[in-house]
């Protein structure tokens, strides 16, 4: 990466994608974040002050916003994006009632934040004018590979959302659908499949994780950035539609 390279990260405020944002500034990269709370955009920023980079904070729904716009918007203020991270969720999507299953409106939820909208900001950044996209990693899971252990779970019925793990499923096969579409165009996409990380468990969640896990724990924070940091630099440039298992072991039994 280079002082000149432009970071799209989508979901900026959440606990992955603040890491990753802070790891990329501490680079001295410019990143540009995205997320729909203006508030937690500006605690980002207020974190962010003393960090090398620039980081460029721009509230947008996107699934509402016209993509095409947000793009040119980019482009007229010199921000065209190099590199590109899908990351956007929204948890308050995963909860399930009683019933155990997602209702219709969550699946279609579900898809489009974490399918559609990455696979409209791919198409459209590497199709623009004078793009300069060149890398892009979509944040998938592990639960996109392997089903939720119940286990795991205090209520797993509820607290083991299908849709989560179906669209991430999804968002993997898109890697690979736009790996194939877009490498004559010199745009490499692939995907990182987390397991579960420390920060957002509590201790008995973390305990019954140790069980279950052949590194007997949680993924730490300071574990997710280098994943990541490859498949968007040069030394990952003869990869395209890959998705990285980054799981502590977890899909293999």
């Amino acid at each position: 990466m280079s002082d000149e390279s432009v970071l799209v990260l989508t979901g900026v405020t959440g606990l992955v994608g603040r890491h990753l944002a802070q790891h990329f500034l501490a680079r001295g990269q410019t990143v540009v974040g995205t997320a729909r709370k203006e508030p937690d955009l500006e605690n980002c920023a207020s974190a962010f002050g003393a960090l090398p980079g620039n980081f460029v904070p721009i509230a947008i729904d996107l699934l509402t916003a016209d993509i095409g716009a947000f793009v040119q918007d980019l482009h007229r203020r010199n921000l065209a994006p190099t590199f590109l991270i899908n990351n956007a969720r929204n948890i308050e999507n995963l909860w399930i009632a009683n019933s155990g299953l997602p209702q219709r409106r969550q699946w279609v939820a579900e898809f489009e934040l974490g399918v559609s909208v990455p696979a409209e900001l791919i198409w459209t950044l590497a199709g623009t004018e004078n793009s300069r996209l060149t890398s892009v990693v979509n944040i998938a899971s592990m639960y996109g590979i392997v089903t939720a252990t119940p286990a795991l779970y205090d209520d797993p019925r509820n607290m083991a959302p299908m849709h989560y793990g179906v669209a991430k499923a999804a968002l993997i096969h898109l890697t690979k659908e736009m790996a194939v579409r877009l490498a004559p165009r010199g745009v490499r996409v692939n995907a990182v499949s987390y397991g579960g990380i420390e920060g957002r468990a509590d201790e008995a969640f973390a305990a019954r994780y140790k069980k279950l896990a052949p590194l007997e724990r949680m993924l730490r924070l300071d574990e997710v950035h280098a994943p990541v940091e490859f498949l968007l630099s040069a030394g990952a440039s003869g990869m395209t539609g890959h998705n990285l298992v980054v799981d502590g072991g977890w899909t293999l039994w």
